[in-house]
C-alpha cells in the first residue's frame, strides 16, 4: 500500500510539474526553439530555463509534502503529552528562536531504525525539521541537540532556496546544451537551407552525460554548505555538541540510509570518504567534518 501511495505520488507530482510548466510557456508566448531553418537559441534558452528552473522550484514548493509522503514523516503537535516528542519540539524551536528564524519550522517524527535527521521546505517561513526513530535511539539529547542545530542552521542559511538554485540553472544547461550539440550532429555536412530535427536518443543520452558531470557540482556546493551548517550548528548548540554528535554518527553509519531513495539524498548525513563516488556525495566525510569542527576558534 505504502509502495502505491508512493508512486502515486511520484506520477502526480510530474503531472503537475508537466503541466503547469506547459501552461508557463504559453502565458510567456515562448515559440517552438525548432524550425524548417535550423535552432532558434532565444527561444531554446528560454524553453530551457523554463522547464530547468520551473521544475526544480515546483519541486522546491512541494518539498515538505513530498518529505511526509516519502519518509512517512508525522508532525508532532507541540502540545503533544509525550515527554520525549514534547522535549524534541522544544529543542528545534529553541534553536530556531536563537537562529532568529521568523517562524517556528514544524518538527516531525519518522519511524525507521535508519539514523538521521533532515530540514527541508521551500522558505525560512514554511520549513520541517524531522528525525528518524533510530537517530532518537542512538544519541543522547546533547548530541541530539548538535545535530538539530545543524538542521536549524541550513534553514537559517538558506540552504533549501541556493541549491534549488543551483540544481535549476545546470538543469537548463543541461538541456540547451544536450539540444545544441545534437542538432548539430544531426545536420553535420548538410547544407545552411536544409536542417533536420535531432535524434530523441542521442538528445537524452547527452542529457544524461551532462547530468552527471552536473551533479558533480551541485554535491561539491553541498558539501560546502554542509561544513556551513556544522559552524552554524556550533554556535547555536555548542561545538562540543557538535562534534559529540558525529562522533556518534560514525558508530551508526551501517545505519545512516536504509531507505536508499534517489530523492532525498541530500538529506542525508552520512557521506562517502573517498574514491570517484565521493565526488557525487552530498555530504563530507564525517573524519573531515569533526576535524573542520575542532579548527574553529
Amino acid at each position: 500500500m505504502r509502495m502505491v501511495k508512493r508512486i502515486s505520488l511520484f506520477i502526480a507530482v510530474n503531472l503537475l510539474i508537466l503541466v503547469t510548466l506547459s501552461i508557463t510557456l504559453n502565458i510567456l508566448g515562448i515559440r517552438p526553439y525548432l524550425s524548417a531553418r535550423g535552432l532558434d537559441y532565444q527561444a531554446l534558452m528560454m524553453f530551457c530555463l523554463v522547464w530547468g528552473m520551473g521544475g526544480a522550484f515546483i519541486s522546491l514548493g512541494l518539498s515538505r509534502i513530498m518529505a511526509k509522503w516519502m519518509m512517512g514523516v508525522k508532525v508532532i503537535d507541540p502540545r503533544t503529552g509525550e515527554p520525549e516528542l514534547a522535549r524534541l519540539v522544544q529543542t528545534v524551536h529553541r534553536l530556531a528562536q536563537a537562529a532568529n528564524l521568523p517562524k517556528m519550522p514544524e518538527v516531525g517524527y519518522y519511524d525507521s531504525p535508519e539514523v538521521n535527521a533532515f530540514a527541508t521546505g521551500p522558505t525560512k517561513s514554511r520549513a520541517l525539521v524531522a528525525v528518524s526513530a533510530g537517530l532518537l535511539e542512538s544519541l543522547d539529547w546533547e548530541q541530539l541537540e548538535g545535530v538539530l542545530g545543524h538542521e536549524i542552521a541550513h534553514i537559517a542559511n538558506g540552504d533549501m532556496v541556493s541549491m534549488t538554485l543551483l540544481q535549476g540553472v545546470i538543469n537548463a544547461f543541461v538541456m540547451f546544451l544536450a539540444r545544441v550539440i545534437s542538432f548539430f550532429i544531426a545536420n553535420r555536412g548538410r547544407d545552411e537551407n536544409s536542417s533536420v530535427a535531432p535524434s530523441f536518443l542521442l538528445t537524452m543520452l547527452l542529457e544524461i552525460v551532462f547530468s552527471a558531470l552536473g551533479m558533480i557540482v551541485v554535491a561539491a556546493f553541498s558539501r560546502r554548505r554542509e561544513f556551513r551548517a556544522d559552524a552554524g550548528s556550533a554556535g547555536l548548540a555548542g561545538r562540543e555538541k557538535m562534534i559529540s554528535a558525529l562522533e556518534a554518527l560514525k558508530q551508526s553509519l551501517p545505519y545512516a540510509d536504509l531507505t536508499g531513495k534517489r530523492a532525498v539524498a541530500t538529506l542525508k548525513i552520512s557521506g562517502k570518504s573517498g574514491g570517484f563516488m565521493s565526488l557525487f556525495a552530498t555530504h563530507p566525510p564525517l573524519d573531515e567534518r569533526i576535524a573542520r569542527l575542532k579548527e574553529l576558534r
